[in-house]
């Protein structure tokens, strides 16, 4: 049998649909369903492979500088130095646990909060309906749409009564979508198919059947879902970073090296076996072999504390990415907004305009009239509109600590014994934004309206454009009516003032009309309130609903997150540019840009307009860039236009960060430098598409992401030289004893245990250094900047210089004694130099005492611990042997210390004239 999953079903008529998938209105027959199955296979996504833990591990070992650690091992084990070989390789498996301990807790996280997907589907099997796994469902299968239910698959509208559904996360569209079963043009994007439904949206109002014409991978989550496995990744801007400094330390390495076994083969005239020996100390003197380690630590450590913000980082080396973002492009609804509609504010015919405060659906909330407390109580039209949004509605809400009958809700049923502090909530969302209204008012718990009961009930219909409840009041029956503004306007003849019901005119049409014009261009979603009285009925019908005295009308919007507007603000303070590129409507997402300062206002429209469509981005790449190199708004956005966006920015040289929650997000969110999904209302296709999940859904969490970002490259930064440091002047200190015709200053062991033990115990406490400064008034860090800046090289060359000279100093001043001796000595000034230095690199350009030299106690508590090692491995004689020293004696030990401490001084002294005085 052939069916194409792909054809335009919705430029079908419903007759043409069933015969082009070989079904009947009936449904299919087991058999034949059994049949489809095997045919199509399953209707489920194509998954993302369960990482697995052995792969993970062996995944940490790809970075250029583990390579050159295990050349070095290798090379140590061939001149039988075993000690060097267990101390690199110990270095390799300390950096594996920790970058594997991190990327492995970040995917159990990220499955902890994925949410579950409804598992079955109601379908017509032999004529009946049958409820079955949602898996099973194949092309031809009639399914039944019912109220709260998750649709199981694309398909073909066949009845539809009063169908509405959620499409956020899919096409963006914040608002429920009305369906109907008229064909549509082919060229109708995914938004304006009325008559399909698609797989993974949810059914918020009516019920209806479908035919389905796409399932699996055929439907359009499982095209996104394809293509994104499908895409070629290129390597992260931080891997890319980290392999230059690989390549860089490489070089080094080996130019020093090739000049130490010229000098000792050919000018000095050493033994072959005693010049490569000093040629692999010297070697594993420069790479630095506790960087890839300390990188690590860095990053976990960023990581830490991006989960504290709820930011949990699922690929290690985004923490450092979010530092060098320089364009945020966000999604609107459920990103920016709160994804649920709320009354923002009310109109009413006493001519008063009234804000409403509150957050979603929190249930306590004020009204204000200009700034002021408002008391409606008094107030005879704000109370009848209040009634009207209290009582003219089918939602149901209820608090989290609340006891009563537990509520279904999209299909999930809430456990009773669940406490949280949140609403629960059902019904369509319009409806609860006016329950809501209602409930912040309390109007129910005042009199007269404790004794109002709801007698009757007329669902809202799409062709009526009204919804009316029957309620008994004290004055009797009355109907009360929510619907489209204009709608309810053309069923009034009066209006309410504070004085009673006055003739509806032609003055007061204009004046409810212009305030309706006014709310649109705001983006509101405009409903209106009207009533009449019922004498003595106990029922009502659509056809009751007229003759209405018009109270007023309510906005409702999707607000923005708390928030978001301030730390929008701080990205720009940043120097990050924030687009919005979602797949609502152009008003709407302009409107909402305006609200949370994307859009100042001030944007010169006769050159660039303010926001943009797909269809008008449907241009020449030449073009395409000039638009989104000066609009940062994108509007009903499909994800081949997302995707284009991130490309074409990318390929400018910016790096790139996607924030979204839908499935029409995904593509883009895994073409972007970092991908940041949301936790709570993303869609498992995003959490898998994203190196970033945020687990409150909270944009001002991206914020303290950046920010940590950026601190975590500058302490990669500042560790990377802090190590090269030493490495650089043992480098220097090697050729310069060679010339001079020095005996080896120090043996590999104790090189290691320099480099490894004693700066790396400081290096590791420099990885917590929590910045200096106001970090976000800085500008990004350009993609193309490399850790090993040029700008802080005489600062490198400063530092190295001094402790070659203390070193070469220290080693000719006990050489007379014997070379063990010297060796000891020059061990002792090499760490005690290390070991201060971590103050001088604390920060690159503020002095340690503007910072507070003790203000980060973790490097307090390593500098002492370093200190303590010292004096054990020198005095211990286990140790002592171990390491080839000598007894050193400890008033020797205290005056090197004191003399060690000038590195800080020229550290400072750099400092002061380079960034005090500017004298270079």
């Amino acid at each position: 049998m052939e069916i194409d999953q792909n054809h335009p079903y919705h430029t079908f008529e419903i007759q043409d649909t069933l015969q082009e998938v070989s079904a009947e209105e009936k449904g299919l027959s087991s058999e034949e369903a059994q049949n489809r199955q095997e045919e199509f296979g399953k209707n489920v996504l194509p998954e993302k492979e369960v990482a697995n833990p052995f792969l993970l591990f062996l995944k940490q070992f790809k970075d250029f500088l583990i390579l050159i650690l295990f050349v070095a091992a290798g090379i140590a084990f061939w001149a039988e130095k075993m000690a060097d070989v267990y101390i690199i390789l110990a270095v390799i498996l300390f950096n594996g646990i920790v970058g594997f301990v991190q990327e492995y807790r970040a995917e159990k996280a990220i499955q902890a909060i994925k949410s579950l997907d409804q598992n079955y589907a109601f379908v017509l099997r032999d004529g009946k309906e049958e409820k079955i796994e949602a898996e099973n469902v194949v092309p031809g299968d009639i399914i039944i749409l019912k109220e709260g239910n998750s649709i199981p698959a694309d398909a073909r509208l066949i009845e539809a009564k009063e169908l509405r559904t959620s499409e956020a996360s899919l096409t963006g569209e914040s608002m429920p979508v009305e369906k109907n079963t008229a064909t549509t043009d082919e060229g109708a994007s995914i938004g304006d198919r009325l008559n399909m439904v698609w797989k993974s949206t949810n059914i918020v109002n009516g019920k209806g059947k479908a035919v389905v014409t796409a399932t699996g991978k055929k439907t359009e989550i499982g095209k996104i879902a394809r293509s994104m496995g499908e895409m070629k990744m290129q390597d992260s801007n931080f891997r890319k970073k980290t392999k230059l400094l690989g390549k860089q330390m490489a070089v080094i390495a080996m130019l020093v090296s090739a000049v130490v076994f010229s000098l000792g083969y050919w000018f000095r005239d050493y033994e072959f076996e005693e010049t490569l020996l000093v040629t692999i100390a010297v070697l594993v003197s420069i790479i630095p072999e506790g960087l890839p380690a300390v990188i690590s630590i860095v990053l976990a450590i960023g990581a830490s504390r991006m989960a504290k913000q709820n930011a949990i980082v699922r690929e290690f080396t985004a923490t450092e990415i979010m530092g060098s973002v320089s364009t945020l492009l966000t999604d609107k609804t459920g990103t920016l907004t709160q994804s649920i509609l709320v009354i923002k504010r009310f109109f009413t015919g006493s001519g008063k305009e009234i804000a409403v405060t509150g957050n979603g659906y929190e249930l306590e909330g004020e009204f204000k009239e200009e700034g002021n407390s408002f008391e409606w109580e008094d107030r005879p039209v704000e109370r009848k509109l209040l009634a009207i949004a209290a009582f003219c509605n089918d939602a149901q809400i209820q608090k989290g600590h609340e006891k009563g009958e537990d509520l279904e809700i999209e299909g999930k049923e809430k456990d009773a014994n669940k406490e949280s502090d949140d609403p629960q909530i059902s019904g369509d969302p319009t409806e609860v934004a006016m329950l809501v209204m209602g409930r912040k008012s309390k109007v129910k718990d005042k009199d007269p309206f404790t004794g109002y009961k709801i007698l009757d009930d007329v669902p809202f219909k799409s062709e009526q454009k009204f919804r009316a409840s029957l309620v008994e009041t004290e004055e009797g029956p009355e109907l009360f009516a929510i619907g489209a503004p204009e709608r309810i306007l053309e069923l009034s003849t009066e209006y309410l003032t504070e004085e009673g019901s006055e003739e509806l005119g032609e003055k007061m049409e204009q004046e409810i009309q212009s305030k309706m014009d006014e709310w649109a261009d705001d983006a509101m979603r405009v409903l209106a309130l009207g009533f009449r009285k019922s004498g003595e009925k106990e029922r009502i019908s659509a056809e009751d609903v007229k003759e209405l005295c018009w109270v007023g009308m309510v906005g409702i919007v999707d607000p923005p997150r708390e928030g978001v507007k301030e730390s929008i603000a701080e990205c720009k303070t940043a120097g990050i540019r924030v687009m919005m590129v979602t797949g609502d409507h152009k008003k709407t997402a302009a409107a909402i840009a305006k609200d949370v300062g994307i859009l100042s206002g001030e944007e010169n429209e006769d050159k660039y307009p303010a926001a943009m469509t797909t269809q008008e981005l449907d241009v020449a790449d030449e073009e395409f860039d000039e638009y989104i190199n000066h609009v940062n708004v994108f509007a009903r956005m499909n994800p081949d236009t997302k995707l284009r966006i991130a490309e074409r920015l990318q390929a400018k040289d910016t790096l790139i960060a996607m924030t979204g929650d839908g499935v029409n997000d995904a593509p883009a969110l895994k073409r972007a430098d970092v991908g940041i999904a949301m936790g709570i209302r993303g869609t498992d296709v995003a959490k898998d598409a994203s190196e970033i999940v945020l687990q409150d859904d909270n944009f001002s969490s991206i914020v303290n992401a950046i920010r940590e970002g950026r601190i975590v490259f500058n302490n990669v930064r500042i560790t990377s030289f802090f190590l090269l440091s030493t490495n650089f002047a043992f480098g220097i200190a090697f050729i310069t004893s060679m010339i001079l015709g020095w005996p080896l200053l120090l043996s590999a062991v104790q090189i290691l245990f320099v480099n490894l033990v004693t700066a790396g115990i400081v290096d590791i406490a420099l990885a917590t250094e929590p910045g200096h400064g106001d970090i976000m008034k800085m500008p990004p860090i350009k993609k193309s900047e490399s850790i090993l800046k040029k700008d802080f090289f005489p600062f490198l060359l400063t530092v190295s210089v001094v402790i070659v000279i203390l070193t070469l100093f220290t080693f000719n001043h006990y050489r007379s004694e014997s070379e063990e001796m010297a060796r000891t000595a020059t061990f002792i000034m090499a760490s005690m130099s290390q070991i201060f230095n971590v103050f001088n690199m604390r920060s690159l350009r503020l002095s340690i005492f503007e910072i507070g030299p003790f203000s980060n106690r973790w490097v307090t508590l390593a500098f002492l611990a370093a200190i303590v090692l010292q004096v054990l491995v020198i005095k211990i004689p286990f140790f002592r042997d171990l390491m080839e020293f000598e007894d050193f004696p400890i008033l020797d030990f205290l005056v090197i210390t004191l003399i060690s401490i000038v590195i800080i001084g020229a550290g400072e002294l750099y400092k002061y004239l380079k960034f005090q005085r500017k004298m270079f």
